[in-house]
């Protein structure tokens, strides 16, 4: 999973709109790393933690909603219908499948967009645990979660599907 590409477009566009693109760029990165899978592969566990290609999904799309949703409305976890810590979002349920939970994804991160779209990056937003944040934090701290997450999920990914290059 590539960083996202420093294109001259990219490279003269207002802050906010190169945050908007990286975040754009690794949002898809991990969205792709199901692509493909079994639903066994997608669940298989390769770490001594929870963490599965099908889980790690679930747990980025957590983290959307804790940043965009709960950071930004001052909604509480259970509102929101979310776990109450991000342990507890590498769980799998029976019903979740790679379409389901890509799906879940795709469907968050529109709503992250849209949660973010009024607000200006030095703007402070109310709801987060830590206390009063800029947006601008909140968009530093998700490319780091991103960015993470998909160096995990390509090493996992790598393991699954013996060393098979990515297609990307």
């Amino acid at each position: 999973m590539d960083p996202p590409s420093a294109t001259p477009a990219v490279l003269q566009a207002p802050l906010r709109e190169q945050f908007d693109a990286f975040l754009d760029e690794y949002r898809a990165a991990l969205h792709r790393c199901l692509d493909g899978l079994t639903e066994e592969q997608a669940r298989r566990s390769l770490v001594a933690s929870k963490t599965t290609l099908l889980g790690l999904v679930k747990h980025v799309t957590f983290v959307e909603q804790v940043w965009f949703d709960e950071a930004i409305t001052c909604r509480s976890r259970a509102e929101i219908g979310i776990p109450g810590t991000p342990d507890e979002s590498f769980d799998l349920d029976d019903g979740d499948t790679v379409a389901s939970v890509q799906e879940e994804y795709r469907r968050v991160c529109a709503a992250s967009r849209g949660a973010a779209a009024a607000l200006a990056l030095d703007d402070v937003v109310h709801g987060n645990r830590r206390g009063p944040l800029p947006m601008r934090w909140i968009y530093l701290h998700m490319l780091r979660e991103l960015a993470q997450h998909c160096g995990h999920a390509e090493i996992l990914r790598e393991q699954i599907l013996g060393g098979a290059p990515r297609r990307d």
